[in-house]
């Protein structure tokens, strides 16, 4: 296994630029999850690790290699693609034997290598299979299969689950995470699901329009965003955010909202009277409390068995609410709730970063 890391890596396709200088360091033997919206430039910085882009600007290193002019079979890196990528006329035991073959690898070395990754993934019983006798887990699981065969310093996965149903996306996701805690390799996982990068995921890197908004573990990016774009993307539901204005009362700071009611936020002032700003919550630290300062409208309410959703609204802005137990709120009906103080969140209107 390797290192990776990326030093004001840029790529451009002709006058346009999609990676503007990224810079990320991949600790050795971790799972590291590139996660953004559509568009953000997190698959093309993938296929440049993999060498099937070229790069514009800057370095990428495997280990203390600069790989940016090694060709994709000389950088010791295996890709499980999201299409799986198998040969349809050849069984699984020759798809996940391919590579070595190529590599003309001695036949009782290659044969034990397929036999290990095999018992590792649950594939014995189907080694003598083609693709089209599989579902589409059993496809998955060849294709990291063929990655194991090779052993190589990193592990690339393209959007490797979003081909797949919605129960076998969790298990699958299960079954990679357990996959590298046993192999140690270092990995580096594109998802555009946040739900996926943060249960499997020991590094997140946080992508917007080509550039990392932030780097941090799971709970770390979910405990302390650094903008408003972070707070929206990470977390399902996503965080509230209220517009409203600060005041200081008695030496602390708290927001004024649109209907006139007041959180206070921290116990030392911070941010100018008058001052435009956004009021993040996450929707489970929002309880229900008679005297509590902030009240909303119920709109939907959803069950889901373990909690219950509560789409709400405060002074024409959306909000959702989390309930761990159960409630007995109906559409249409007033609920004065009070935040989880210690939990909220301060956020610039003007830049949309977090106010400390």
């Amino acid at each position: 296994m390797a290192s990776v890391t990326l030093r004001g890596v840029k790529k451009s396709f002709q006058d346009t630029e999609i990676l503007h200088g990224v810079d990320i360091s991949i600790p050795e033997g971790s799972f590291t999850v590139l996660v953004g919206p559509s568009g953000c430039g997190k698959s093309t910085l993938l296929r440049m690790l993999a060498g099937l882009e070229e790069v514009t600007g800057g370095e990428i290193f495997i280990g203390d290699k600069c790989v940016n002019t090694m060709q994709p079979k000389e950088r010791d890196i295996a890709m499980v693609f999201q299409n799986y990528a198998l040969y349809p006329h050849m069984t699984v035991r020759d798809n996940m034997a391919f590579s070595l073959m190529l590599a003309k690898a001695d036949k009782a070395d290659s044969d034990a290598r397929v036999k290990r990754a095999a018992e590792i993934l649950g594939l014995t019983a189907l080694l003598d299979r083609f693709p089209r006798q599989l579902s589409g887990g059993q496809r998955q699981r060849v294709a990291m299969g063929r990655a194991i065969v090779r052993d190589p310093q990193v592990f690339l996965f393209d959007e490797p689950l979003s081909n797949l149903d919605a129960k076998l996306r969790v298990q699958m996701r299960t079954e990679i995470k357990a996959l590298h805690q046993r192999l140690k390799t270092t990995s580096v996982y594109v998802t555009h699901d946040q739900i996926e990068a943060m249960t499997m995921g020991d590094q997140i890197v946080v992508m917007r329009d080509g550039r990392v908004e932030q780097v941090g573990g799971p709970l770390e990016l979910y405990e302390n965003p650094i903008n408003t774009f972070v707070a929206g993307f990470i977390g399902s539901p996503a965080m509230n955010m209220l517009p409203g204005k600060i005041i200081h009362q008695d030496g602390k700071t708290a927001v004024e909202l649109r209907d006139g009611s007041t959180v206070t936020v921290k116990q030392h002032a911070i941010g100018n009277a008058g001052q435009e700003v956004l009021l993040g919550t996450r929707p489970e630290h929002l309880m229900i409390d008679s005297s509590g300062p902030i009240t909303v409208k119920a709109n939907v309410i959803e069950p889901t068995g373990a909690d219950t959703f509560v789409a709400c609204e405060l002074a024409g802005t959306q909000m959702t609410i989390v309930f761990r137990d159960r409630v007995d709120i109906q559409p249409e009906q007033m609920i004065k709730l009070r935040p989880d103080f210690a939990q909220c969140h301060l956020f610039d209107s003007a830049t949309g970063n977090v106010m400390k």
